[in-house]
């Protein structure tokens, strides 16, 4: 499957936890004509710290084009709470249906330490973009 559009990278470090996230339109599960635009997107989070941490909790601000706002919240990541130890890098995919054909997405995982310390590492914001979104003159 030949793509002419490069995946874009979106990138936010907190306190050592690099999280990045590679998004993608999916054509062939979509259908525009019915209002249904969907993406995967792959997250990788790799520990930089000095500290091994376990993801406990996810939280998602999704809105999309015409203005819907989302809000999904939810222990671990598709079915799991990885636990990662200094230098480990830990990798998932999951999707996202719209009914608009472009959106954005932002959010935050929870990890929790061995001795039970807490934070918050951000999710950077990132582009749902599909090809039949309109350009719209400014």
């Amino acid at each position: 499957m030949a793509s002419s559009q490069k995946a874009l990278r979106y990138e936010a470090v907190t306190d050592g936890m690099k999280i990045a996230v590679t998004p993608k339109f999916l054509d062939e599960e979509s259908a525009p004509a019915k209002g249904r635009f969907v993406w995967a997107y792959t997250i990788e989070m790799e520990n930089g710290s000095d500290t091994t941490w376990t993801l406990t909790l996810r939280h998602w601000d999704i809105i999309d084009s015409s203005g819907r706002r989302q809000t999904v919240d939810g222990e671990g990541v598709v079915g799991q709470t990885p636990r990662l130890v200094p230098g480990d890098t830990f990798r998932y995919s999951s999707g996202a249906p719209l009914a608009a054909p472009s959106g954005m997405m932002s959010g935050s995982y929870t990890f929790v330490s061995d001795d039970g310390v807490e934070f918050t590492a951000r999710v950077p914001a990132f582009s749902l973009d599909s090809p039949y979104d309109r350009v719209r003159p400014s």
